[in-house]
């Protein structure tokens, strides 16, 4: 198995520098060596919280109270993490000019604080750095809406009097098109696929695997668990991505 591991880790490296164009998208798998839980894995995030619809967030204040006891104490968590080695890792082949555009799932912030060039990221599901007004639109820094929870606030307010709520993407909400076109036809267009720490179940976005494969690019899944699309990819690296995206970077560059 190490033989195996070793033989798939060069020859995606081989093909990794020789790619015209490489996209890649990573997912809550690759936070949880910062000490970010994951949502589906047992004893992750979905084990102990209902999420919240959009639709119940906008007409129930008691919907409102349930989503922020649980967005306020995860921003505590979120707040002290730290990029590990996979986030430092897919920075330096950004820098490097490795990596064409990263697509991530996670909201965390941890690959803009790695120093991953923000030209080249879509946040796909939003941000949990900010909140949004659900009821005039205005953005803030989360620190606002955050000192308003722990000071007593069940449901922090804009100025106007509406509900703010994180500027993340919640079931029920549609993503940002113009986010999803540029990673649509970034997977539809490169040489080079790899999804990192992802499940790739949580759709629209887990299509851009079918974009890569039915554009003939080579594909790469690098997690630690099973996806729908293990015996479809060219590599699957089932190792830890805060060890084996550094050793791929090092074979990269």
């Amino acid at each position: 198995m190490e033989a195996e591991a070793e033989r798939a880790q060069s020859e995606l490296a081989r093909v990794w520098r020789g790619a015209a164009s490489v996209v890649v998208l990573t997912g809550a798998g690759l936070s949880t060596a910062s000490g970010i839980p994951d949502f589906r894995s047992p004893g992750g995030r979905w084990a102990r919280y209902r999420p919240v619809p959009i639709q119940d967030f906008l007409a129930s204040e008691d919907s409102r109270r349930a989503y922020w006891e649980y967005k306020g104490a995860t921003w505590k968590l979120i707040e002290k993490a730290e990029p590990n080695a996979a986030h430092a890792a897919l920075a330096l082949l950004a820098r490097a000019g490795s990596i064409d555009l990263l697509v991530t799932q996670n909201v965390d912030g941890l690959h803009e604080r790695s120093g991953f060039p923000p030209e080249r990221l879509v946040s796909v599901h939003g941000s949990d750095g900010a909140v949004v007004c659900t009821s005039c639109g205005a953005r803030f820094p989360r620190e606002l809406a955050q000192r308003q929870w722990e000071t007593g606030t069940p449901v922090p307010r804009c100025g106007c009097g509406g509900p703010l709520k994180p500027a993340t993407i919640s079931f029920g909400q549609n993503l940002v098109p113009e986010d999803l076109e540029r990673a649509m036809s970034a997977a539809a267009s490169c040489a080079l696929f790899v999804a990192a720490g992802t499940s790739l179940v949580v759709g629209p976005i887990n299509r851009m695997f079918d974009q890569a494969l039915r554009a003939g690019a080579a594909t790469a899944i690098a997690t630690a668990s099973e996806t729908p699309y293990d015996d479809r990819c060219h590599w699957k690296l089932a190792g830890p991505v805060e060890r084996v995206l550094p050793e791929l970077a090092r074979r990269v560059l």
